[in-house]
């Protein structure tokens, strides 16, 4: 399934005008904007490709940056986005993929279900998106973009208090369809991703640890 782009700008414009249209409703002093930074590595689905074609079972590199905004000490929300780069294993034919996403996910503390030591935190996110994977070298008009849903979880550990390190693994669910023929699906992918990243995570307004 290949979405248009003008409704993929119109969407991602709803996603921006919806985050910062919540954010405002939440007036509370504990209420933190977050600026988040991660890169890390990728392992794709490989049912995903169609046949003679595989990807590396772990592909580099993998970035992710977003902005969060906390409501409450335990419930947030961020829009961030993605970029992966897949290659080719040494037994299939050669190509490169750039997989890109945004997404707007709700973040929640587990800080309530779960005691950790201080300056630890345990962060869960999920949330809908879109994707948009776009071949490189032989197959650029094999082009895909389809609807996602992704869920992760965050293990910070808090540097100061405006900073702190973070370990993210998130699975990425692809929303998408059978190639209408064998060859529309050389060089391409539309299936689910794994990722695992390790970033920072900056306050930008207030504390991180508010209470």
């Amino acid at each position: 399934m290949t979405i248009p782009f003008k409704t993929f700008k119109s969407s991602i414009f709803f996603f921006l005008l919806s985050f910062i249209a919540v954010s405002g409703f939440s007036q509370s002093e504990t209420s933190t904007w977050k600026a988040q930074f991660a890169v890390g590595i990728n392992s794709p689905s490989q049912t995903a490709f169609v046949s003679t074609f595989e990807a590396k079972p772990i592909n580099f590199p993998t970035v992710h940056i977003g902005l969060q905004r906390m409501f409450s000490r335990n419930l947030g929300a961020k829009i961030d986005f993605g970029y992966n780069r897949l290659s080719n294993a040494s037994n299939s034919p050669e190509f490169k993929v750039n997989y890109s996403r945004v997404n707007l996910q709700a973040v929640y503390d587990l800080e309530g279900l779960i005691r950790l030591p201080q300056n630890y935190a345990i962060m869960a996110h999920a949330g809908p998106g879109f994707t948009f994977v776009k071949p490189l070298g032989d197959y650029t008009d094999n082009k895909e973009s389809f609807l996602n849903a992704m869920a992760g979880l965050e293990f910070h550990y808090g540097i100061s208090q405006s900073l702190s390190l973070f370990l993210d693994t998130s699975y990425i669910f692809a929303f998408s369809s059978d190639y209408d023929n064998v060859s529309d699906g050389f060089g391409t992918f539309n299936g689910n991703l794994v990722t695992a990243t390790i970033g920072i995570s900056i306050s930008l307004s207030g504390c991180y640890y508010c209470e």
